[in-house]
């Protein structure tokens, strides 16, 4: 049954919060760092809204639902996306079963009401409109208002939030203005191999050693080249690979066999080869390739007009052919 408040006369209905397990495995110190964003030392203090940061895959969300349950609080999560709108992310309109509008509180503005934990995922993929809407609520302000419902909604004085990033190109870029009310940033770095595998284990606990190995190994080598293959995947190969031996009674394939097929399959045949994606990545990225002039467009670099041209090594090899 559907949860509701009044706020001015306005009956909002509220959203459910999110069942998901909270276990946050290895990296202590940023959930620590988490948990200390969102105390309070004294009456006059507010808790901050860190950014977690990191590439796709590495935890950000589950550490983010770790520190809502390590709080005992209700927690709320908003996936945000490219073409999320202010009322999205607030109140919207609905159309009862009795045929009348009823406003609907989205996940951030429950959070809000009830004094839970919200978490905005993917947040640097909204546009600065969405963003704007969010601004008072960011600062001591902690209110938002709603243009739709024509009301002030103020946060509960337990209410706590947290953003995660992905760290690539696909994002908008978040005004400065926003970002000084998202502060501090906490980057997740690739976990240890130790880590990693209890990760695995933890996600699938019927997995056996040898090939826990497989993925563990691949991850950590991956790590080690800078590449963004994620724990995620990890678990995504894994599962698959088990998913094709269990499948395989007409044709079996060997352990080694449905792992690297699943490997392929999964995170395509570059990640077959770690080594030369990763040094395609560097020559990608500058590597130790000469940076082009615009005299590189139009002429030879052994051309007389070229801006780098050197005549004396013209009249020394000149003098060779003497």
């Amino acid at each position: 049954m559907s949860k509701y408040v009044d706020v001015d006369g306005i009956r909002l209905h509220l959203g459910h919060p999110d069942q998901t397990s909270g276990d946050w495995i290895g990296q202590r110190d940023v959930l620590k760092q988490l948990l200390a964003c969102w105390l309070v030392v004294d009456q006059a203090d507010l808790p901050l809204t860190p950014r977690l940061v990191g590439f796709p895959g590495i935890g950000k969300t589950s550490l983010a639902i770790a520190g809502a349950r390590a709080l005992n609080r209700d927690l709320y999560i908003y996936q945000c996306t490219a073409d999320t709108r202010p009322e999205d992310l607030l109140v919207t309109p609905v159309l009862a079963e009795s045929g009348k509008i009823q406003y609907q509180a989205s996940s951030l503005v429950t959070a809000m009401i009830q004094g839970g934990v919200c978490v905005l995922d993917e947040g640097n993929r909204m546009n600065e409109k969405s963003w704007a809407s969010l601004a008072p609520l960011l600062d001591h302000r902690r209110y938002v208002e709603s243009i739709v419902a024509g009301i002030t909604i103020s946060a509960h004085p337990d209410f706590r939030c947290a953003i995660t990033m992905n760290d690539d190109d696909s994002t908008y870029e978040i005004p400065d203005y926003i970002l000084s009310r998202l502060q501090p940033t906490l980057p997740l770095g690739a976990p240890s191999r130790e880590d990693e595998l209890a990760i695995l284990k933890y996600h699938l606990p019927f997995s056996d050693e040898e090939m826990l190995n497989l993925t563990v190994e691949f991850l950590q080598q991956s790590h080690e080249l800078k590449l963004d293959f994620s724990t995620r995947d990890g678990i995504n190969v894994l599962r698959f690979a088990l998913k094709q031996l269990a499948a395989g009674s007409d044709h079996p394939l060997s352990k080694d066999e449905a792992w690297q097929q699943s490997l392929e399959m999964c995170l395509g045949e570059d990640a077959m080869d770690l080594q030369s994606l990763a040094e395609r990545k560097r020559q990608s990225l500058g590597g130790n390739v000469l940076p082009m002039g615009l005299g590189d467009f139009f002429f030879d670099p052994n051309h007389p007009l070229h801006p780098d041209h050197d005549p004396d090594e013209e009249d020394e090899d000149f003098d060779d052919e003497i």
